[in-house]
């Protein structure tokens, strides 16, 4: 009998092994059985009087991941973080997975006869989680798994099995009620969705579906599909993953594959953002041929009583994950329209309390944050601004779901996947439209040259400022400005300001508007330095700044460690200062045992044009030690410094 093993893709399993708690385990049909692609935590719980612990909210647990989840991704098992009595535990995580996944799905597919996963992390314990399998849902019984294979190569993995189905919606209907009855609005509003919802699997509706990317120079025509030839009864786990010598002559069982890129560059990561992507469209065919010839016909019915008209829009888009081998005719009935009808529920739901006043502005929006490895479907009211408090706690509730940091925006608007139509492989990497500066010029530079040390460098992405850049002739007096920039470049980068990287003369306008200095200084060429940085810092941006003051530039060596950690937790670059001139810190690179170090430095004082060659090659951005080889000190033995570390805004 051949062993059961236990496949895991996700980077973290558990979230935080310091406090106990339930997590779903993320599968897919389309993945090798018991193979978990992702977890999420359970954040809605009932509380029962004849228990110690709340249990899992299952309802409002399967409305919220049904929203969250692209489809094509499904519960397959839970993971318990307890301290005490596995075994048990596990038994009810599994069971509680089992209903999850029944209301997830709707009560569709085959579910009796599916494996579920059950895992357990335990609180007193730093060794591994001891996984489980019940073999169906009507099974007592609980194996234990003792191969667990954790995937080097994930993403590889992920985007090599599948691809992206896009589909776009926009939706506009009324709804006729009685003025002296407006509780009729309800029942007229829900009539009015569900026959938009029958809409979808209408005969006479038409799918059509392309390839999103046309960067190669055979891009396959379009293929049209009609409801009347979609398959509606096949579960899901039943479709037959199509070979070569599979592949049938009828168009509508052409695979999906048929419409991703057939090359990509080597060079090309492996992620959502880069994953093939076939847009579908909907089409609704409204005339039909007839044998006889007839005049139009138009038909009255006069209201019995006083009416009002609401007029209800929503804009629905859905993402899709499904594997390249299946044929597109169930990628599309599957996929493309349970998730429409999902999400157009969702969103009739939320509008709902709001019918007779104004509609909340809804939008769907998809991001792929760190650490998981596809993407998620977010829906947002727009008629909130971003920083208001309701847009915040909702974000700060996903971030707890997915166990993301709560010192990071990476659910804001700015971080969403950009993956329209219009989204060719042209896309600009720089944050500034037409912007031709360089942007995270350390990523490939030679090493540090300390032997045994450990790099904590910059995270997330940055722009080169320079000397020159702009037309502004800065060379002798703008380095710091120019460090400045950087780091503004910095948080745009990360989306915690939407603010444009100020020029020098706005720069110098912010410290006179705090009454740091004279307003002569607008338009001087007058330094500034570390504490000139930390105001305007603070004015533009909101941010708090820690500095570290060395009497001597020989005392550098010393801070590594603390630098070390700045970056580890942090993560925003440096600005060092010191007599006339200031630099940009990137990162460190530190040995603590031999106290051997380096310094990666990205210096403002360049003033050629903007070539990586030249600049990493002429030494513009690369590692520094104290002291080099030749006995020459970077750092001034006779100047103090004053180094600046931006701290991350406590942001979501």
């Amino acid at each position: 009998m051949e062993n059961t093993s236990v496949r895991v893709l996700c980077p973290k399993l558990v979230f935080h092994k310091n406090e106990t708690g339930l997590q779903w385990l993320i599968g897919s049909p389309f993945f090798p059985p018991l193979t978990i692609v992702s977890t999420v935590r359970c954040i809605h719980t009932l509380s029962a009087s004849d228990s110690p612990s709340p249990s899992p909210d299952l309802l409002k647990e399967s409305e919220d991941l049904r929203a969250l989840l692209l489809k094509g991704f499904d519960v397959i098992g839970a993971l318990v973080i307890g301290n005490s009595n596995s075994e048990k535990n596990v038994s009810e995580a599994i069971d509680a997975a089992s209903r999850l996944r029944k209301l997830f799905s709707n009560g569709g597919g085959d579910l009796e006869n599916k494996e579920t996963i059950g895992a357990f992390a335990d609180l007193n314990s730093s060794g591994d989680i001891q996984f489980f399998v019940s073999k169906s849902e009507s099974s007592n019984s609980l194996e234990l798994v003792t191969s667990v294979v954790y995937e080097d190569r994930p993403e590889k993995f992920v985007w090599e099995t599948g691809c992206l189905l896009r589909c776009e919606v926009p939706i506009r209907f009324p709804v006729y009620f009685p003025v002296e009855n407006p509780l009729d609005a309800e029942k007229m509003y829900w009539r009015s969705t569900e026959a938009v919802a029958a809409k979808f699997k209408d005969p006479q509706v038409v799918y059509m579906v392309e390839t999103i990317r046309k960067t190669s120079a055979e891009v396959p025509r379009p293929l049209v599909l009609r409801g009347a030839e979609l398959d509606f009864q096949t579960d899901v786990s039943n479709i037959k993953i199509l070979g070569k010598e599979d592949q049938s002559s009828d168009p509508k069982f052409l695979p999906c594959a048929h419409f991703c890129l057939k090359s990509k560059p080597d060079s090309q990561r492996f992620s959502a953002e880069n994953a093939d992507t076939i847009q579908v469209s909907v089409l609704l065919n409204n005339s039909e041929k007839s044998l006889k010839s007839i005049a139009p016909v138009a038909e009255y019915i006069p209201a019995l009583e006083k009416a009002r008209l609401l007029v209800v829009s929503f804009k629905l888009e859905v993402l899709c994950y499904v594997a390249k081998e299946i044929p597109v005719m169930y990628a599309v009935s599957k996929l493309i329209i349970p998730a429409l009808v999902d999400q157009l529920n969702s969103m009739k739901n939320i509008i709902l309390p709001n019918l007779l006043t104004e509609h909340p502005q809804l939008r769907p929006y998809h991001f792929n944050p760190p650490g998981v490895l596809h993407p998620i479907t977010v829906i947002y009211e727009l008629n909130f601004g971003e920083s208001e408090m309701k847009q915040v706690e909702i974000r700060k509730s996903l971030h707890l779901r997915l166990g993301l940091p709560y010192d990071r925006p990476l659910l804001r608007i700015a971080n969403a996947l950009d993956l329209s139509t219009t989204n060719d492989s042209g896309r600009n990497d720089s944050i500034r439209k037409g912007s031709t500066i360089l942007k995270d010029v350390h990523i490939g530079i030679p090493s540090s040259g300390v032997s045994g040390g450990s790099m904590s460098l910059v995270q997330g992405s940055y722009e080169y400022y320079h000397y020159l850049q702009d037309a502004v002739n800065d060379s002798g007096w703008g380095c710091a400005y120019r460090s400045l920039q950087t780091i503004i470049s910095w948080f745009r980068f990360q989306h915690y300001t939407s603010i444009d990287v100020p020029l020098h003369r706005e720069i110098q306008q912010s410290l006179v508007e705090i009454g740091d200095k004279d307003p002569s200084f607008i338009g001087s060429r007058e330094w500034i330095g570390a504490i000139e940085l930390s105001f305007v810092l603070d004015k533009l941006l909101g941010v708090s700044c820690k500095v570290i003051n060395v009497r001597s530039g020989a005392e550098l060596p010393e801070k590594c460690r603390e630098l070390a950690l700045h970056f580890e937790n942090q993560g925003t670059p440096i600005m060092i200062g010191g007599g006339v001139l200031a630099y940009t810190l990137l990162g460190v690179d530190y040995n603590e045992a031999s106290g051997d170090c380096a310094f990666l430095i990205l210096d403002p004082h360049y003033t050629g044009n903007d070539d990586l060659k030249k600049i990493v090659n002429g030494g513009w951005c690369g590692w520094k030690k104290a002291v080099d080889s030749k006995g020459k000190s970077f750092f001034l033995h006779d100047k103090f410094y004053n180094l600046l570390l931006p701290q991350r805004p406590n942001m979501v």
